[in-house]
């Protein structure tokens, strides 16, 4: 069995390398659009892109279920998926930035990024998998901790690094770099051993997802009891709000009147710095404090943070000046109370997930997530353009409160 400090190596790195392209196309790619004069609405519908994570659950059972043994049921996934990123990053490398108006152009660098996600779904199961199966209950909490803050890197680099970059490098140069990484990044899983029994454990587990019989025994897990139950409901209305209000704070900043350096470097990269903090934050609060109680009062904290960002929505129409050190510090907190609020929510999925299923288990929920997340992406800048920043923001801030009330009744359920 690897030694636990070796375990945690592999899993940041594997959440690091997933977290780079990802933070360019969820933090970076909306700057830039914005900055081009593309509407809300159209940059919400390039949430299109972030299908594969949404839908992954449809190939979970498969990587649960096949493997091959000699190379480590998951690394056999992982390894191939994150040689494949790299082949797409050098790619995207070639395409000019000034092209992307030309529709074959446009259309190629759809298709590598949709394909980026795919690859990234793919390894995101298994590297998920690998660690319901080997992290044992005392030790979820720093897994998920280094899951939420190597992917918080990932969005340091691959976000608000490439932005920064992009004002005195070329559009190939940092592309090359962000391939050079997440191939950095691969070395560890290279020389991990994965234990032999986990190919065993999920060939015979994985549920078949052409059975329908098999599907709804499946599902029928998550009703068994009365928590479950609630608990599926947690799961289906957490990220409302950020599915609502995600596609717009970056464009808000630009709105604003920040450039691009001051959002790569103070909004993006302070932010998920800001982010690597509440993580670690959350997984030392969860050696003491209740896994229930946390997510209860981290989304309270959460609520705060839109309340803030719904202020600097109502400066921006009242046509206001705000200090930028002041949107800086709103997007930090934010961006802390987020990662707080994700570290326990992964650990909680974790914790249902049953080791007989592991990578199906946790990307089932998982993909309840940013399935409800990536539906109300596209649907955020329609509305958001009908109603204006404050009016849409003010709404979404209040709903945030209504759904307090499904973790309440999952919590009071545990007493």
């Amino acid at each position: 069995m690897p030694s636990t400090p070796r375990l945690y190596l592999v899993l940041f790195s594997l959440y690091w390398a997933q977290g780079l392209p990802v933070g360019f196309m969820t933090h970076a790619l909306p700057v830039i659009l914005r900055a081009q004069g593309v509407s809300l609405a159209q940059i919400g519908g390039f949430g299109l892109l972030m299908l594969p994570w949404s839908i992954k659950v449809f190939w979970a059972p498969w990587v649960d279920r096949f493997g091959v043994s000699k190379y480590g049921h998951y690394r056999s996934w992982i390894i191939p998926s994150q040689l494949f990123s790299v082949l797409l990053l050098i790619f995207l490398s070639f395409l000019p930035l000034q092209a992307l108006n030309q529709p074959e152009y446009l259309l190629a660098f759809f298709v590598a990024l949709f394909s980026l996600n795919l690859v990234g779904a793919t390894q995101d199961i298994a590297s998920d998998a690998l660690a319901v199966s080997m992290l044992k209950n005392q030790q979820q909490h720093w897994g998920n901790m280094l899951q939420v803050a190597g992917s918080r890197l990932g969005f340091i680099v691959g976000g608000g690094a490439i932005l920064w970059a992009l004002d005195w490098l070329q559009w190939q140069s940092t592309f090359l770099m962000l391939a050079a990484l997440v191939f950095l990044n691969t070395l560890p899983i290279l020389y991990f051993k994965e234990p032999q029994q986990l190919k065993s454990r999920q060939t015979r587990a994985a549920p078949d997802i052409f059975n329908k019989h098999k599907i709804k025994a499946y599902v029928a897990y998550f009703y068994q009891t009365r928590y479950l139950a609630l608990w599926l409901w947690v799961l289906i209305s957490f990220k409302i709000t950020d599915g609502l209000s995600g596609p717009l704070l970056k464009p808000l900043m630009v709105d604003l009147g920040l450039s691009f350096s001051q959002i790569g470097i103070y909004v993006t990269m302070f932010g998920a710095l800001a982010a690597l903090l509440g993580a670690a934050l959350a997984g030392l609060s969860l050696k003491y404090m209740a896994r229930a109680q946390a997510l209860l009062i981290f989304s309270v904290l959460k609520v705060l943070s839109l309340a803030a960002y719904t202020w600097l929505a109502v400066q921006y129409q009242a046509q206001k000046t705000v200090a930028a050190g002041l949107i800086y510090l709103i997007n930090a907190a934010e961006d802390f109370i987020s990662a707080m609020l994700l570290v326990v929510m992964l650990t909680l999925v974790m914790q249902y997930s049953r080791q007989a299923h592991a990578g199906t288990d946790f990307t089932f929920q998982v993909a309840i997530l940013a399935t409800v997340s990536g539906a109300l992406y596209s649907l955020s800048g329609v509305l958001a353009d009908m109603l204006g920043y404050a009016n849409y923001l003010t709404m979404i801030t209040g709903l945030a409160v209504l759904l307090l009330w499904p973790i309440l009744r999952w919590k009071n359920s545990l007493a």
